[in-house]
């Protein structure tokens, strides 16, 4: 089941789920670097604080203290923002914990443009970076549901994995029906199959919802597909239905080099599918400041672009359908 936009938000839900697990689990441990209440960490610290560590401003270190940690036989999550815990410490991340396959769940705030902080702060790269790591796993949830139960299922599997987490009030788009599986993608509609299949991801499943409504309203069928495992890509689910389709696009708010779009390009090209492809993401640019609002339309994340890249995609010679601009009041969250 899918809500209806705007949806509704909640708090913190990975902290919670984190909290839950570690009162059932004692060989769950956490580890922070200065940002305990920015990363939902406060609610481990505040009752568990004998398994809470926070290493303060230095990464490096924190990721090596991860690691000692997991080779004592904890289960041990990583918080901080996803620029620190990828761009400052990657050699650390490939020599300490991937290489190793170590149990460590290394968990990155603010993805792509959701941050209002600039180029310092806004992890544009990260899925990348990740992605290129033997033995990581890399997850980007869409919501809260799909966060909480993403908890559980990374804790309990083995080795190193990378979660994009978005920060702030997390809406809740999926029924509590919802389930989610380390690698498995799944189609949410609105249409079974289309002329048009969109590859989404983490916060770019509103925009492409939202997107195929608009087109399918306007006599082009569109479908979406969740893909919240990017590594490793669902190849199984998506290359069937990128078959049937005319066009693909994939959805990411991230660089279009070496995300999910790379990733549905290269499983595309290994199953010798000869299918117009177009990535929706930042193209190879650093981006400035402002509200998510602000970047993802100023930088082509928004509705409208998945919307005109299908239509021009698919060589339609009539105006480009224009997508309904949904105002969301306060604790609720709308597609841009």
């Amino acid at each position: 089941m899918l809500r209806e936009p705007p949806y509704p938000t909640v708090l913190k839900p990975y902290g919670h789920a984190l909290l839950a697990l570690a009162r059932k689990r004692k060989e769950i441990v956490c580890i922070g670097g200065d940002l305990t209440r920015q990363t939902e960490t406060d609610l481990f610290r505040d009752e568990i604080p004998e398994r809470f560590f926070n290493a303060g401003m230095a990464e490096a270190n924190m990721i090596g203290i991860a690691s000692g940690l997991a080779r004592a036989g904890y289960v041990v999550f990583v918080n901080t923002f996803g620029v620190f815990c990828t761009r400052r410490c990657f050699d650390q991340i490939a020599m300490s914990i991937a290489y190793p396959g170590l149990n460590v769940k290394i968990v990155g705030f603010m993805p792509g443009l959701s941050s209002p902080g600039g180029p310092s702060h806004q992890a544009i790269e990260d899925v990348a970076l990740m992605r290129a790591l033997p033995n990581m796993t890399v997850i980007e949830p869409a919501d809260a549901i799909e966060t909480r139960q993403i908890v559980n299922a990374i804790a309990d599997h083995p080795g190193p994995v990378y979660l994009r987490l978005k920060r702030g009030e997390i809406p809740l788009i999926f029924g509590d029906d919802h389930r989610f599986e380390i690698g498995r993608a799944r189609l949410l509609g609105p249409r079974d199959e289309g002329e048009v299949l969109i590859i989404a991801a983490g916060m770019m499943i509103p925009a492409a919802l939202a997107a195929a409504r608009t087109l399918c309203e306007n006599g082009v069928s569109a479908a979406v597909i969740n893909s919240p495992t990017i590594k490793p890509l669902d190849a199984g689910t998506i290359s069937p239905f990128a078959a049937r389709s005319r066009i693909v696009i994939t959805a990411e708010n991230h660089t279009i080099i070496g995300g999910l779009g790379s990733a549905v390009a290269e499983a595309m090209a290994e199953a010798g599918m000869a299918k117009p492809l177009r990535r929706v993401g930042i193209a190879d640019r650093f981006a400035e400041s402002g509200s998510r609002e602000f970047l993802f339309q100023r930088y082509g994340l928004g509705t409208q672009d998945i919307i005109q890249a299908g239509w021009n995609g698919l060589g339609i010679d009539k105006p480009i359908p224009i997508a309904p601009v949904l105002e969301a009041a306060a604790g609720a969250y709308a597609p841009v």
